[in-house]
């Protein structure tokens, strides 16, 4: 009997890593509006679309655990706008307070009437650094094509993971 769990608990122990799936916590996106007529009531509500569509686009993608972060918990933790988008350590310890592989921290900014970039950093929450650094253009302000802008960006966060996921799991002993 004694064999037993020591078989499982060994099986236990080096094939959990191996077998987890990421852990992605995508948090609000913050308007940064210059425009003449900045942060509109559609500019807003655009804004506040691309999290939820974020989260939708990864899980489209493969299988991943998309970690959900209380929003008073970000809002304690944003010194400001942009703090988190520019201190990764600080994005990092909260995705760890939840348990999170990796963090998404990402901007709209709009410079103009006719084009915006939503932006984000995929940090790595155990290593409390900067593993990638997107930008994609949006050419309106249809839903589609926001819809389509932040699909791109899944494509690309998610590649992203799995380079580096594969590349830990290649180095494994």
């Amino acid at each position: 009997m004694k064999l037993i769990s020591l078989i499982l608990a060994i099986y236990l122990a080096f094939s959990y890593p191996a077998n987890a799936v990421p852990r992605i916590a995508v948090l609000n996106f913050e308007l940064r509006d210059i425009t003449a007529l900045p942060n509109t009531p559609d500019e807003l509500t655009r804004t506040a679309s691309m999290k939820p569509l974020l989260e939708q686009a990864i899980k489209e993608l493969g299988d991943y655990e998309l970690v959900q972060i209380v929003i008073n918990t970000q809002n304690a933790a944003n010194a400001g706008i942009g703090y988190l988008f520019d201190f990764d350590e600080v994005a990092a310890k909260l995705g760890r307070q939840f348990d999170a592989d990796w963090i998404v921290v990402g901007r709209h900014s709009k410079g103009s009437f006719l084009y915006s970039y939503v932006m984000a950093h995929l940090i790595n929450v155990k290593t409390e650094s900067l593993a990638g650094n997107y930008s994609v253009e949006l050419k309106g302000t249809h839903h589609k094509v926001t819809e389509r802008g932040i699909s791109a960006l899944a494509k690309k966060l998610t590649a992203r993971i799995t380079q580096l996921s594969d590349s830990i799991s290649n180095t494994a002993p």
